[in-house]
């Protein structure tokens, strides 16, 4: 038996992570039932608004995605009744029309070719806490994901459904993971569906922490170099399959009807 219990903490940590690549295994679900699945699991998150807000991915022709009808909530989305759209949002299968917010989504997809997943959602505590106008502050473990990868946009555009609002939250997102949205909501630019579902419901947990923290005193920094690596750490594909697995498992179990074609 090999004993650990002098290794270094690198040594350690790299041990955990070979372990992940050897026992975390790829998902057999396709691109439309995982955008379903992120649907019920952000839905039963608190990320639903009525018909506010928008989920999609990457499908497999260049310059055409997946999102829902409009007219639909989150709760009622399934693997067959995604839209498949172009960048200019006409509907190449499925019935209905996508929602005219979704043009931004066009404007991220362009400008960041590692991006595969958008999540945008008006959930309470981010909603809340836009209305403040002040960033996201990542000052807890759980959030160590988000760390220097939250921008923050302070001047609301209005209705996004124009180019300019594409050019402006695409161009403020920058090279970050996610954004708050002044007066908004948040979105999330995922390299995965797992990815950016997984960091959806982070971005809805660090708004109600932050809130929490904010009415009972001052929230102290996190040291740089240990948040970075949490960052690290954490934001990787394997922990991010493991995560979405965990939500798809139970957003499956209260919503069988999900991967229905």
């Amino acid at each position: 038996m090999t004993d650990t219990m002098h290794d270094s903490k690198g040594e350690l940590m790299q041990r955990a992570e070979d372990g992940l690549n050897r026992h975390i295994a790829e998902s057999n679900l396709t691109v439309r039932q995982k955008l379903a699945l992120t649907c019920r699991a952000l839905f039963d998150a608190g990320h639903d608004s009525g018909l506010a807000g928008q989920i999609t991915a990457r499908a497999e022709e260049p310059g055409t995605y997946y999102t829902q009808r409009l007219g639909l909530g989150f709760d009622e989305i399934t693997a067959g009744n995604l839209l498949l759209v172009d960048e200019d949002l006409n509907v190449l299968d499925g019935g209905g029309m996508a929602n005219p917010a979704n043009r931004f989504h066009s404007w991220i997809y362009r400008a960041r070719p590692d991006v595969n997943c958008i999540v945008h959602t008006h959930p309470f505590h981010v909603a809340a806490l836009s209305m403040l106008e002040i960033p996201l502050i990542v000052s807890q473990m759980d959030i160590a994901p988000l760390y220097d990868d939250c921008a923050f946009l302070a001047d609301w555009p209005g209705v996004p459904v124009g180019n300019e609002e594409g050019e402006i939250i695409s161009g403020a997102l920058g090279d970050k993971k996610a954004i708050l949205l002044a007066h908004h909501g948040q979105v999330v630019a995922g390299a995965s569906v797992e990815e950016a579902c997984s960091l959806a419901m982070l971005i809805e947990r660090g708004a109600k922490l932050q809130l929490a923290a904010m009415a009972a005193g001052t929230i102290a920094p996190l040291p740089d170099r240990l948040a970075r690596e949490a960052h690290d750490w954490t934001l990787t594909p394997k922990r991010s399959i493991a995560n979405f697995a965990y939500y798809a498992r139970r957003a499956l179990g209260r919503h069988p009807d999900a991967l229905d074609n």
